[in-house]
């Protein structure tokens, strides 16, 4: 069974379980971490301090996800209607011309080491460069296993920067760090080298910390959007027009981005990942090369079809963190069907394009209210404190009367009772 799993939605929440395990090939036991009350409380305890008790997110199946010719189902963790809905959308659109096609580069992060007091920026620049072999050397010899994996410090990159404090030289770790998001390698190594920046230049270094800003670490994916599918011509036009005020306007650039991570950021969440980490590196990689703008692009084809494309960093792994020990994550590991760090940022890269895509459309098309509403009155119906059985025909009821309110939700309730 393929990813394009027709009337998934209709289906209850054990039947899309079931469906779930049969489209992967997969077992109950494989997958029980997404079921509820499937994590210990010891377990958690043990994640962070000071544990109470959990805050739990739903996790839904993204369908239809055709990548580098390979079906794909994609857990998301979201509290936001209409995301899982809007990326299987568009994800069903690009599926007419081929679906996705996706790549990664190398798992490159970078470490700073930021070196202080200094008199000569430009001789202790120097002097780091001299010796950066043996700086190498040095950071790859406090994680041997890393080393062993085919990973490692790769380069070092030296910079003179001058802030309100006075001169700073900054050095830049290039580290590859395979399958593992890599902040533990990428500080050890900062931390390891700080005292021999130190005798080498005189200076005093204060910081050595991971950047989430991760430009080397980049999956980028593309798409053809049949224009049939989109509404013809008139439809890829205004989606045209949209991406045109996001390339010129940051309010709306910014939006829009926000727009692409209501995708990866539940993906990245339903994995383990960390969330701040990518939504951090994205927008400021947004920003990189001198303004803020959008992280996708579009331009239409000689078919009047509208290809997509986008880029983005991802800080992300697959060994290391909860991603390792919470089974929710590892059973979203197992769905996915990743098996490196660069596969699963192409599904970011993936999911990041399609929900823009389903953003765009509905934006200039529709509005976006109409596409949220049916799913916002589900939220009204049960804080009005509709039964299973009530829920939907008051959902309907509602959207009907064009009223998707608190109080509407109440007052027809109480007419449905009476």
């Amino acid at each position: 069974m393929g990813s394009d799993i027709q009337g998934y939605f209709k289906l209850s929440v054990d039947e899309r379980f079931r469906k779930l395990m049969e489209a992967t090939g997969l077992s109950e036991e494989d997958i029980k971490g997404l079921r509820k009350d499937s994590t210990s409380m010891d377990l958690l305890d043990g994640m962070i301090e000071n544990v109470v008790g959990t805050f739990e997110l739903p996790v839904g199946i993204a369908t239809n996800f055709l990548i580098n010719g390979k079906d794909v189902l994609v857990p998301m963790a979201t509290e936001e209607p209409s995301v899982v809905a809007a990326a299987s959308k568009a994800a069903k659109i690009a599926r007419v011309k081929g679906g996705f096609r996706a790549k990664s580069s190398d798992p490159i992060m970078i470490g700073q080491v930021q070196l202080t007091s200094i008199h000569d920026p430009e001789k202790a620049v120097s002097s780091i460069k001299e010796a950066k072999d043996d700086l190498i050397e040095l950071a790859n010899s406090k994680d041997p296993m890393l080393v062993k994996f085919g990973g490692g410090c790769r380069d070092i990159e030296v910079r003179s920067l001058y802030g309100d404090m006075g001169p700073m030289v900054v050095c830049h770790l290039l580290v590859d760090c395979r399958d593992a998001m890599g902040a533990n390698a990428v500080n050890t190594m900062a931390e390891a080298i700080s005292p021999e920046i130190e005798r080498l230049t005189g200076g005093r270094v204060v910081l050595r910390i991971i950047s989430n800003l991760a430009i080397h670490r980049i999956a980028k994916a593309s798409a053809v959007f049949s224009k049939e599918e989109l509404g013809g011509e008139k439809g890829v036009e205004l989606i045209l027009w949209a991406l045109s005020l996001a390339d010129v306007d940051p309010f709306r650039a910014t939006t829009h981005n926000k727009g692409v991570m209501n995708g990866i950021s539940a993906v990245v969440r339903a994995t383990g990942n960390d969330t701040r980490a990518v939504e951090s590196g994205v927008h400021s990689y947004a920003s990189y090369k001198g303004s803020y703008g959008p992280v996708t692009e579009y331009h239409k084809n000689d078919d009047g079809d509208l290809v997509g494309s986008i880029d983005v960093p991802v800080p992300i792994g697959l060994v290391g963190g909860a991603t390792k020990v919470h089974p929710s994550a590892q059973a979203a590991v197992k769905v996915l069907g990743v098996r490196t760090s660069g596969e699963l940022g192409e599904v970011l890269a993936c999911v990041g394009l399609a929900q823009n895509l389903a953003a765009l459309r509905a934006l200039s098309q529709e509005g976006i209210q109409r596409g949220h509403m049916k799913l916002h009155a589900r939220n009204l119906a049960m804080q009005a404190g509709a039964t299973a059985e009530e829920i939907d025909k008051l959902v309907a009821a509602m959207i009907s009367d064009g009223k998707v309110t608190a109080s509407a939700a109440v007052d027809i309730l109480g007419q449905m009772r009476s």
